[in-house]
């Protein structure tokens, strides 16, 4: 009898691109471009990957614009960073790898002081979760002009992203980031056509998804990550996602990804196991802010034990609702667990921490059905986000 676990390791397809086969990096913020720009650093973590075996690697965030990033090094999709974004994508396919961008917007969480208005711009007005630390207390509820533009905005930016060479595009539609706080009734308190009852709330969305359609044409795959739930009283119930999924399906999404929580309420809920709280203290440089981390810290990142593929059963709901391909996210790190998953119904599986530890998991994993990562889960990789040389596993890389 086959092992399902080998299906992981034949070729998929999404839109007419091949894949070498069903593994994907998933978008976890690397740290390592630096005001606004590609680094040598960021070409070598994603070319490593592609080294290893990987189908598809996505660069962790790419901002609609300047206005959309988190802080003032993420990238932004513009002209400025053609050339060296041209080379990137270049360099990283030149392995055999596709390459994606996880397209996203800031909305009203972020610590980026090079905005072009005096707040960051939401769906409500209400605090800035990520910027308050840092002097940026409240974002600003944002004029329906001010959505249209933004629609056209993420509209541009992946026809921009398909024009310099990536292969696919995955759309930020989860984790409390700017596209998700208009589905979420806690960010998202409108009273007119954009905010009220789920349909409503799913309007900007699903917008931002017919204009990246539109600007990339009908022959280039789209992914998209969202939350099951907000993890917090008041927001996206797993019982809405559910709903929002369907609705992404039948806008012509190929291929979704489900996760869980939010990095504004409860990022833990993805994350699972020891607390970001403590790592995040230790690299951070801002007294204030450390400060500040010290006191909600403990609050803030909720206990929840880790276990392998630990959202699968919340995930196969989704599965369940749609009909386009599904990439699994959330606690593979050996064969056993992508045998599980393939053998759910799942066309792809993305990695996170298993993948930073070994870069050559999918080699390893297509050698060896009994293979495991040796990743401890300690979640130290993810809170060197900002220190220096960005994302990496603590137990074996050294900074760069």
């Amino acid at each position: 009898m086959t092992d399902p676990g080998s299906i992981a390791f034949t070729e998929g397809r999404l839109r007419g691109v091949t894949f070498r086969n069903r593994l994907f990096a998933a978008a976890a913020y690397e740290g390592k471009a630096r005001d606004g720009h590609v680094t040598d650093a960021l070409v070598r973590h994603h070319v490593r990957f592609g080294e290893g075996g990987i189908a598809l690697t996505t660069v962790g965030y790419c901002a609609a614009e300047s206005d959309g990033r988190l802080d003032e090094h993420m990238l932004y999709m513009d002209e400025y960073v053609r050339p060296e974004l041209t080379e990137f994508v270049r360099s990283v396919q030149a392995t055999g790898a596709k390459v994606s961008g996880q397209l996203g917007h800031a909305g009203g969480f972020t610590k980026n002081r090079s905005l072009s208005t005096p707040r960051p711009l939401g769906p409500s007005f209400g605090l800035n979760r990520l910027g308050a630390m840092h002097g940026m207390m409240f974002t600003a509820e944002a004029t329906v002009a001010q959505i249209e533009a933004r629609v056209a905005t993420l509209g541009r930016a992946a026809g921009f992203m398909k024009s310099v060479g990536f292969d696919a595009i995955e759309i930020h539609f989860g984790h409390g980031y700017g596209i998700s706080q208009f589905l979420s009734p806690k960010t998202n308190r409108r009273k007119d056509a954009y905010g009220g009852t789920l349909e409503r709330r799913m309007r900007f969305p699903l917008e931002v998804l017919a204009a990246v359609r539109e600007a990339v044409g009908d022959d280039f795959p789209l992914l998209g990550k969202i939350s099951m739930s907000d993890g917090v009283a008041g927001g996206v119930t797993y019982d809405e996602s559910l709903e929002f999924a369907a609705a992404l399906d039948r806008g012509g999404l190929d291929c979704l990804i489900a996760s869980d929580g939010t990095s504004s309420f409860n990022p833990m809920l993805l994350f699972r196991g020891p607390s970001l709280g403590p790592g995040l203290v230790e690299h951070e440089k801002n007294p204030v802010v450390r400060l500040g981390l010290r006191v909600v810290g403990p609050f803030f990142f909720e206990r929840y034990d880790y276990h392998e593929t630990y959202l699968l059963e919340r995930a196969l709901r989704v599965r369940d609702r749609v009909r386009c391909a599904m990439a699994y996210v959330g606690g593979v790190s050996t064969g056993a667990s992508l045998s599980r998953v393939m053998a759910s119904g799942f066309e792809f599986v993305q990695l996170g921490r298993a993948l930073i530890h070994d870069p050559d998991f999918a080699l390893h994993a297509a050698a060896d059905p009994d293979y495991a990562s040796g990743c401890t889960h300690c979640n130290r990789c993810a809170t060197l986000i900002d220190a220096e040389g960005g994302v990496r596993c603590v137990e074996h890389d050294a900074p760069g």
